[in-house]
């Protein structure tokens, strides 16, 4: 399996991801400067970190989203090659247009860092076909824009299509207006695409791959796709 992750000026969370694939699934990806114009040949994953991106200035993620090695990346989503973007990285998706919806100020409009509950919904992904036997899983968020926001219509298609990944959920999978941690429509955290190869989601799998830290549900990801992607 051959890893790519896109560091750019003010990503934070990139050797984190690193660190994962290396500990957990026994895979070392290759860091990819942003400014570089090609990608390695023969990725099976590319990873969109968390992280400041740009210093978050102008909007989250939209100077990242015109960076010259995101060009690559969306020939290479476009071609069926996994895109995985955390946090920031789900701003990038969106901005690129790559994901629909865009990511606003949480609804306290203070950022906030904590663990939280998701429900893990059905898609036709392997994302979420990690967790098929974990329906209610416990990840960190650390955002201050991660209020997922879209047109009725788009959202409606995200329902009918099953690509809604993960809700903001209580510990029993229920998904209500307690648990919408940062006032995100429908209580959306993560989204996929038609073709299922780009999920872009706010919370940190890869904080949460070791039970001394509070939970170790993201490491079902990794280890899933780590297996099925070689």
């Amino acid at each position: 399996m051959k890893v790519g992750i896109i560091v750019f000026p003010g990503s934070n969370c990139d050797h984190d991801v690193f660190k994962v694939f290396g500990s957990y699934s026994g895979c070392f990806p290759q860091k990819i400067w942003h400014n570089d114009i090609f990608l390695p040949k023969g990725l099976d994953l590319i990873i969109l970190p968390g992280g400041f991106s740009y210093g978050d200035y102008l909007r989250t993620g939209a100077i990242a989203a015109n960076s010259p090695i995101i060009q690559e990346v969306i020939k290479e989503a476009e071609k069926g090659v996994y895109i995985l973007g955390i946090c920031n990285g789900f701003q990038i998706l969106t901005e690129t247009r790559l994901l629909p919806g865009t990511l606003i100020r949480n609804k306290h409009l203070k950022f906030i860092s904590k663990s939280v509950y998701l429900r893990v919904n059905k898609t036709k992904s392997l994302y979420t076909e990690a967790y098929k036997d974990h329906p209610v899983i416990k990840i960190p968020i650390a955002h201050q824009e991660g209020c997922y926001f879209t047109d009725q219509e788009t959202l409606r298609k995200l329902i009918d299509q099953e690509l809604i990944a993960f809700s903001y959920s209580d510990e029993r999978g229920v998904v209500n207006e307690e648990s919408n941690i940062n006032g995100s429509l429908n209580n959306i955290a993560g989204i996929i695409n038609a073709k299922g190869n780009i999920l872009g989601l706010m919370p940190h799998p890869e904080r949460a791959v070791d039970i001394l830290t509070g939970s170790e549900d993201g490491k079902y990801l990794f280890n899933y796709l780590s297996k099925e992607l070689r």
